[in-house]
């Protein structure tokens, strides 16, 4: 009697814990299509900075305010085979790769990704937009972050991809320390290794200035 008794507690036990498990592949398959269901096409992707490196140095001198700390941003691309950012990387150059595979990405470095969208006055822009994105697409990286016709760098990517309707534009660079108000060490040094000047005062664009465009607005961390 006892052990028909056990018998029917594990069957139950085991019940129980098969239903949990499907609730919880529920929740993440539901999580996970919340975050596609909610971009659009065109959509733009701003990578959070990192407080050190490359991430931080480009932020050290870019950033206009506390809520926008970005280093990196991508085009959203909805087509009938998946969701895909359009972006130019270090690894990889300009790029069109799998949102899942952009997201795990940035989740694997500790950075966030922070939804931005186009106002609607501007969304006629994005079809034009994405065919220009696409027509860049295996060009190299841009590790100067000088402007050149034949390698591009994120928010240089993004801002050509857009320049025909003129959503972003290029400004003076500044790689001017704010708290010292001389050029920034890590930057003095990158362009001295590359027996390059540093291009204070040439032109081109950054993720920071790119998010502070009266053009887009912020929706959402995903």
């Amino acid at each position: 009697m006892n052990g028909s008794v056990c018998m029917k507690q594990i069957i139950k036990n085991k019940i129980f814990i098969l239903f949990y498990i499907f609730c919880l592949l529920i929740f993440f398959a539901g999580c996970k299509n919340s975050v596609k269901s909610g971009l659009k096409n065109g959509d733009l992707l701003f990578v959070t900075a990192k407080d050190s490196g490359l991430s931080g140095a480009i932020n050290n001198v870019t950033q206009k305010s506390e809520n926008a700390s970005f280093d990196h941003i991508g085009i959203v691309q909805k087509d009938n085979s998946g969701i895909f950012v359009l972006h130019a990387a270090p690894k990889g150059g300009s790029q069109k790769q799998k949102l899942t595979e952009f997201l795990a990405d940035q989740k694997n470095d500790g950075q966030r990704v922070i939804l931005y969208r186009l106002k609607p006055q501007f969304q006629k822009s994005i079809p034009d937009a994405i065919e220009a994105a696409n027509s860049m697409l295996g060009k190299p990286y841009n590790f100067n972050y000088i402007l050149d016709e034949n390698a591009f760098y994120c928010s240089d990517f993004v801002e050509r991809a857009f320049r025909k309707d003129h959503i972003f534009k290029l400004e003076p660079m500044t790689f001017i320390d704010p708290k010292t108000g001389k050029t920034n060490a890590f930057w003095e040094k990158f362009y001295a290794e590359k027996n390059l000047k540093v291009p204070e005062g040439e032109p081109g664009c950054n993720p920071n200035g790119l998010a502070a465009s009266d053009t887009i607005e912020r929706i959402k961390e995903l």
